[in-house]
């Protein structure tokens, strides 16, 4: 029987192995064809990219003829804009020449990674589908490769052998699948290859999640499992709320649907209507080379930060990062208003007001231009008040914007009869003769007068256009001193810190969403009405009214919402049932859905494991199987012998790893390391400004860690004083998830309590201590 046993695998060996050698005979085919059509791309880029320049220098000869003489001027102005319309339309046809060249490129080297055999009901012979990043198919339009957000693909991700079912165009399909098989391709090489039943193997998810870390986010199509397959391919949600665990792989998932959503809606939608809103700065650029490397541009990214200083010019926006730090040392009080702010309430309030706001209420202010009165407050309350009140406050708003243009338009006519403006016509020197009659390309004045009058209306235009912006902008409501009233009635002594803080130029982070609903409801500003989707990452740190604003701001946009309760650093945990319902109420959306990744790829299996016993439902999580050392835990006496131990560690740790990363509970904290460990390391700081995620050793608060994985991660004082309850359960889950291959806790005297959960066989210690106990 053994013998038996044992034939059956060799024979079972040699199958496979002229399997392989098939195999890799079709990668050397299609490799070929697919360097034969390179060339012909690179050919035509060539040429595409001498004739954008030809264009180009066309374009800057033509701008500088002589344009004196009003109809030379007209002419050129012709020519200059057929010529800028021709240079727009090369260089768009070059950059998609050169994106097909890169998209060749990246399949030269690896053309597909999954094979499905299906046969259809009434047929006789399985159809071979082979999938990769993108489709490729050969002079004959035959598909030697399908892309992987094909219709078709999904079997690979979602079927098991047998009967399956896939949504195409034309409704739901079937067929059966035979065969599902997997390759790992190195330089045209197959590296690995096996058949399976699985979505992935784990012996390909082993050799790909078990490299190093970069600078960027790696494209990894190929390890799509089947649950994230199901957030990708989602096109019916109105919201879809992805509750992941940390390194489950929910950022690169999200990724993929923004390049899954520009495939499968590319008559309807690009780039520029989605909006990506990240946590930093530095995790945008973490990001930025995945949707490139799947032949998409990139969408819009933003952070809450940039997003709200862009709509408070002149004014310094508190950043999540700056609230954070600022939590640490603040009052009870300050927490109380705070959260008050933060709720969905709050934004009902802002409503409740604003329905119940009489002219007499509203903080009117002068229109000035130099130090002359355009338009009194008085006048412009008049004008407000005179309005049917029926309307709601964006249309009387509307309407008293329409009356003061009107009376401006009526300012500027009777303005041109002064003296200073046929003085300035007289004394205008040709070059600003052509200046203002620039615009009449095809008048031809018969009087004198005539003339005349059309370059007083434009000099009395430019004079009084800080007026209309000032009309156009909402300038004539003083919205600070509208929400310091609104504070005053909701919460009384609130108004205080906002106005001392206004007083500075800064605004607080809890206030901005708030004011901006203010401003927004009274003047019917501030909707986006073209953004289609609205990406939000670690959402368990915006407060529901910042969400609630979001939401306002771009009406149209289907929602994707990403993060884990479990890392919330800025606001209380919340179970994922709890916070959909809380977003449902306050948002008012119809079509919501929450999906849970409960498996963890990033870690190795003990670090996962030991992660999941420090939370209370760490049973959720499922460890992938990836064997690596356990955490350590290291006890210093003091901060020098902390330093010390410290040294040591990343100094061996870097040996080995790419990336090393100090992570400390503040950037105060990271700041005094930095100083001290720097010039023996050669350290690199991490702030909330950096921009990019370097090699070496990394030192970095926590905060700005949300997001990112290193090689290895070296968890800072761990002590009983930095995380002395569950509160700071969070932080500490968050710094301990972001290590992929080894994790190195240290201790300035007592451990935290929350270490007192771990059993004792998950972890070394450096010498015999004994953990606190919870009592």
């Amino acid at each position: 029987m053994l013998v038996l046993l044992f034939m059956k695998r060799i024979i079972g060996g040699l199958s496979m192995d002229k399997e392989r050698l098939k195999e890799q005979h079709r990668v050397n085919n299609v490799v070929a064809k697919i360097k034969h059509n390179l060339l012909k791309k690179e050919e035509e880029y060539t040429k595409a990219h001498q004739e954008t320049s030809s264009v180009e220098k066309n374009y800057v000869q033509n701008a500088k003829i002589n344009t004196f003489e009003i109809d030379d001027r007209i002419e050129t102005n012709a020519e200059v804009q057929q010529q800028k319309q021709l240079v727009a339309k090369n260089v768009e046809t070059e950059k998609i020449l050169k994106q097909q060249v890169q998209t060749l490129k990246d399949l030269k080297k690896s053309p597909y990674f999954g094979r499905v055999d299906i046969l259809d009901e009434g047929e006789h012979t399985p159809e071979k589908l082979y999938i990769g990043i993108s489709s490729f198919v050969d002079e004959d339009q035959h598909f030697l490769i399908y892309d992987w957000r094909a219709p078709i693909s999904s079997i690979y991700y979602n079927g098991t052998l047998g009967k399956v079912s896939y949504n195409a165009p034309i409704g739901s399909q079937e067929t059966e699948l035979l065969k599902k098989r997997q390759f790992l391709i190195q330089d045209a090489q197959i590296k690995n290859m096996f058949d399976t039943n699985e979505t992935v193997g784990d012996n390909i998810l082993q050799e790909i999640l078990g490299s190093a870390s970069d600078e960027y986010m790696k494209n990894i199509v190929a390890t799509i499992q089947q649950e994230q397959n199901t957030i990708i391919r989602d096109t019916h949600s109105d919201m879809l709320l992805v509750q992941g665990v940390a390194g489950s792989g929910k950022t690169s998932a999200i990724l993929q649907r923004i390049a899954f959503l520009l495939y499968h809606s590319r008559s309807d939608l690009n780039a520029d209507q989605i909006i990506l809103f990240s946590p930093n700065l530095l995790f945008s650029h973490y990001i930025s080379e995945v949707l490139p490397s799947l032949g998409e541009r990139n969408m819009r990214q933003v952070t809450l930060a940039e997003f709200f200083s862009q709509r408070f010019e002149g004014l310094k926006v508190e950043t999540l990062f700056d609230s954070y730090e600022n939590n640490l040392v603040t009052s009870n009080s300050s927490s109380t208003t705070r959260r008050l702010k933060e709720s969905a309430n709050f934004m009902v309030s802002v409503t409740d007001y604003v329905h119940q706001l009489a002219a007499i209420d509203l903080q009117f202010t002068d229109i000035m231009l130099v130090d002359r009165i355009m338009f009194s407050k008085e006048m412009i309350r008049e004008i407000y008040a005179s309005l049917p009140q029926a309307m709601s406050s964006s249309q009387l708003f509307f309407e008293t914007k329409n009356i003061l243009i009107k009376k401006l338009k009526v300012l500027i006519n009777e303005e041109t009869q002064q003296k200073w403006v046929s003085e300035q016509i007289d004394t205008l020197s040709d070059e600003e003769y052509l200046s203002l009659a620039s615009d009449y390309k095809h008048t031809r004045f018969t009087e004198i007068a005539d003339e005349e009058h059309y370059l007083a209306l434009k000099l009395v235009k430019e004079k009084f256009q800080p007026v209309y912006d000032a009309i156009y902008n909402n300038y004539f409501l003083d919205i600070y001193r509208q929400y310091s009233l609104f504070l005053k009635e909701k919460r009384n002594g609130s108004e205080t810190s906002f106005n001392n803080r206004l007083e500075l130029h800064r605004l607080a982070l809890s206030d901005c969403a708030p004011l901006l609903y203010l401003r927004d409801l009274l003047t019917g500003s501030g909707q986006n009405h073209r953004i289609q989707h609205l990406f939000i990452d670690e959402i368990q740190d915006y407060s529901l009214a910042q969400l609630v604003y979001l939401k306002f701001a771009f009406p149209k946009a289907k929602l994707t919402l990403l993060g884990d309760s479990e890392q919330a650093l800025f606001a209380a945990l919340q179970e994922p049932q709890e916070f959909l319902r809380n977003l449902e109420k306050a948002l008012n959306v119809n079509r919501a859905r929450v999906i849970q990744l409960n498996k963890s790829y990033r870690s190795t299996s003990n670090i996962t494991n030991f992660i999941k016993a420090l939370l209370p439902d760490g049973s959720k999580i499922h460890a992938f199987t990836r064997p690596g050392k356990k955490p350590k835990i290291l006890l210093a006496q003091n901060e020098a012998d902390a330093l010390a131990k410290i040294n040591l560690q990343l100094s061996q740790l870097l040996a080995v790893h790419g990336t090393v990363a100090l992570i400390t509970n503040s950037l105060e904290e990271s700041k005094l390391l930095y100083r001290k460990l720097h010039s023996p390391l050669s350290a690199t700081l991490i702030t909330n400004t950096t921009r990019a995620l370097p090699q070496g050793i990394l030192i970095l608060p926590v905060y700005l860690a949300k997001g990112l994985e290193f090689d290895a991660v070296v968890a800072y004082n761990i002590s009983a004083v930095t995380y002395p309850n569950e509160q700071t359960l969070g932080k500490l889950y968050t710094i301990c998830s972001r290590a992929m291959h080894e994790l190195i806790l240290l201790s300035i005297g007592d451990i935290s309590p929350i270490l007192s959960k771990v059993p004792a066989d998950l972890f070394t210690l450096e010498q015999q201590i004994t953990l606190p106990h919870n009592n």
